[in-house]
Formats: C-alpha cells, sequence, structure tokens
C-alpha cells in the first residue's frame, strides 16, 4: 500500500479488494479471493516477462531462464451474473505493470477485427499488401498495440466470429499475448448452439492451453442483491429520482450498456440503453412511439427487467399513450417483469382524467398491478426466476449484465 498525489493506493488487487471489504464496500467471498489471488500471481509473472523482454542487461539478469522461455498463461473467469469478475478484472487491468494492454467488451474487440480483416484484404486488392492472408497481420497488428488484453463478456454467438476465433488467437498467443478474460460460461459451454460447432471447437482446446480456467462459484448474486434492496418506484420523476434510477441501472448493468434493436415482424424497434437482460427506455419512448401489443411483447421476451423514466400524469388530451401505457403495464404483468419506474404521482393518481370513462376503469387496473409489482412477494418471486434462470447458461443477443 502506498500514497499517490496524496491518495492511498493499493499496490495488488487482494489488497484493493480488502480495503473494500473493511470500509463495508463489499462483503468477504472466498470464492472473489481466490480470484483475486490468481490475478495478483498473474500480475507477479507479467512484470517478470517484462523485464525479460527489456533489451538491457540488468533485464535479462533479473528474469529467470524459465520466465523467458515459456510464454505468460492468462486467466478465463466465469460464474454467473453479478458475481463480482468484471470489478476484479478491472482491478487486475488498473494494476497491471504494462504500458501495452487493452480492456475491451468482447463483441467491440471482434468488430474491429473484422474490420481490420476487411482492410486487409481491400488493400490486397489494391496492391499495397503482398500477404493474402489478412489473419496474420492482424494478428502482429493487434499484438504490437496491446499485449495484455482483458475481455470482458466473452461470448461467441456469431458464426462469423467462431470461424476466425481458432486461427486468430493462435496467432496472438504465438506473438505473446496474454488474455485475461470474464464469461459467464466456462469455455466448453461457448458457442454451445452454434452452426458449424465443430468447427469452433479447436479454439477451445487453444484456449484452454493458454490461460487457466477459473470458476467464480459464489452462490450470491451481489448485484442482485444490492439491487433487490432499492426501491422499484421513484416519484416524483424529478432530479433525485433521475438519479435513484441511474444507480439502480449502474448496479444491475455493471454501467454498461448499448443501443441495440428487437425485431418485429421485419421491423426494428429501437432499445435505446441495453445491458444483458435489462433495458432502459424513456416513457416518451415506449408509449408516445407507436408501438403496440407485438412490440411490447417482443421486449418481453427479450428482457427481464424494464427501467422506465419520468411516467407524466394522464388524462383524455393524451388518449393514446395512455392506452399503450396500459398495454404495456399489463404485458410486462402477464409476463412476470422486473419494472423499475419514475412517475410524477403514485400509481393510483397517474391518471386525472374523467372518471367513468374506458381509460379510467382500465388504469384502476393498471394502478393495481403497479402495486403489485412494488411488493416484497412479486420481486422476490421474481428473483428466485432470475436465479433458475442464470444457473442454465444462454447466450443472449443483446449485450451486457
Amino acid at each position: 500500500m502506498h500514497l499517490r498525489d496524496g491518495l492511498q493506493t493499493h499496490a495488488t488487487v487482494r489488497q484493493r479488494y480488502d480495503h473494500l471489504v473493511d470500509n463495508g464496500t463489499l462483503r468477504r467471498d472466498g470464492a472473489q479471493e481466490a480470484v483475486a489471488d490468481h490475478l495478483d500471481r498473474l500480475i507477479g509473472e507479467i512484470a517478470d516477462k517484462r523485464i525479460a523482454r527489456k533489451s538491457s542487461a540488468l533485464g535479462w539478469l533479473f528474469a529467470s531462464k524459465r520466465q523467458t522461455r515459456e510464454p505468460v498463461k492468462g486467466l478465463y473467469i466465469h460464474g454467473g451474473v453479478g458475481r463480482g469478475k468484471t470489478m476484479l478484472m478491472d482491478f487486475f487491468f488498473e494494476l497491471v505493470p504494462v504500458r501495452r494492454k487493452r480492456r475491451v467488451h468482447f463483441n467491440d474487440f471482434m468488430a474491429d477485427v473484422h474490420d481490420r480483416i476487411q482492410k486487409h484484404r481491400q488493400a490486397r486488392k489494391e496492391g499495397t499488401v503482398k500477404e493474402d492472408d489478412p489473419i496474420p497481420p492482424v494478428a502482429r497488428a493487434l499484438a504490437e498495440e496491446a499485449w495484455v488484453l482483458c475481455f470482458d463478456e466473452f461470448t461467441v454467438t456469431d458464426i462469423a466470429d467462431a470461424m476466425v476465433l481458432s486461427r486468430l488467437f493462435s496467432a496472438l498467443f504465438s506473438n505473446g499475448v496474454v488474455l485475461v478474460a470474464t464469461s459467464n460460461v466456462a469455455p466448453r459451454d461457448l458457442y454451445r448452439d452454434g452452426l458449424n460447432r465443430q468447427l469452433f471447437l479447436p479454439f477451445i482446446a487453444i484456449l484452454e492451453r493458454n490461460a487457466e480456467v477459473l470458476a467464480l462459484d459464489s452462490d450470491k448474486d451481489y448485484r442482485q442483491d444490492k439491487m433487490n434492496r432499492m426501491p422499484v418506484y421513484l416519484m416524483p420523476a424529478d432530479a433525485a429520482a433521475d438519479r435513484q434510477m441511474d444507480e439502480a441501472w449502474t448496479e444491475i448493468t455493471g454501467g454498461k450498456a448499448v443501443e441495440t434493436t428487437v425485431t418485429v415482424k421485419g421491423r426494428k424497434v429501437t432499445v435505446p440503453h441495453a445491458a444483458g437482460r435489462a433495458a432502459r427506455f424513456s416513457f416518451a419512448e415506449l408509449c408516445d412511439a407507436p408501438l403496440g401489443a407485438r412490440d411490447y411483447l417482443a421486449l418481453a421476451e427479450h428482457f427481464d427487467t424494464l427501467f422506465i423514466d419520468h411516467v407524466p400524469v394522464l388524462d383524455q388530451t393524451r388518449r393514446n399513450p395512455a392506452k399503450r401505457f396500459i398495454l404495456l403495464v399489463d404485458t410486462l404483468y402477464d409476463t412476470k417483469k422486473r419494472v423499475v419506474m419514475s412517475a410524477e404521482a403514485a400509481p393510483d393518481k397517474l391518471y386525472a382524467g374523467r372518471m367513468g370513462t374506458t381509460e379510467a376503469f382500465e388504469f384502476d387496473r393498471t394502478a393495481s398491478r403497479l402495486i403489485e409489482m412494488q411488493s416484497k412477494d412479486w420481486l422476490e418471486e421474481w428473483a428466485a426466476r432470475h436465479a433458475r434462470a442464470a444457473a442454465s447458461p444462454r447466450q443472449d443477443v443483446a449485450s451486457g449484465g
């Protein structure tokens, strides 16, 4: 432990983890401690390798013959959502004493790889490069930019990715790249039901030879546990509610979200913020937009938790948005989803139109359902279903979580 710019810092992943336990931010977990210790050992091996890479006589003096001869074996950490994998990897990334390092979401990395492959092929057509095969030069360039690669959410769902991974990572490892990755699934479950999976299987063997596989077997979903203690209906929809919504969203997503789309009968429904099985919308995006029952059902099929910001008080002047909101709540209720919402008023005060109308009658049911969806029983039942689903690995199309 040392001071930097007047602030206390920590020299190892374990020290940083212990500090967060001591100040009450985290609860001690033996599985997390084991991963932290593995990451610290890897930092030591990488530091020795870095010394060995130097051309100075002093560097070669301190590096052992074994370390100069053998490549450093990375880490592949897998476990359920909310177990602390990303947190520990981020500690590692900050502390590993390497300048050429890269921390990236795996899907973003593969998008970059495909772009580079395409550019190489175009350059080959134009005669500006000589190599026909784009994989070796792409791997060399990536290794030159960063020889320590940290991947968050390692998952393979795209056949284009699956078909290049074996050759790409063989070349990366040959160029001295050290991999640290987190995933929800063990290597042998990657691309489990994918097309032409037999062509992907060599990659699993390559991965297991070049990275130690660790299971973060904690029976506690800490992110969900904290999220479950937060309110799910915030009013009024003011700046304070916005801050609480942002805090809850960060807890459930780990601060990572992307814009994506859900296809409904050939149409694309935009999801402005998605991470794993969670999505976030404003009321306007869900209910002012011309969406219908099929759209809401498709969203419910893709996501287990929906965040909805800024639900206004409605009346007969906003008849269509009111009808859509009623339909949306009915859909989420029927499909047993968790809803986190900021609203201008309590559920039974959200409709201020004429009493006795169809909308007023239907809104009574909506209010009752919103109240039930805040209840302890509802949320505990949702958490139990979520835990059962998490126990069976699945590869979600939506990024994150």
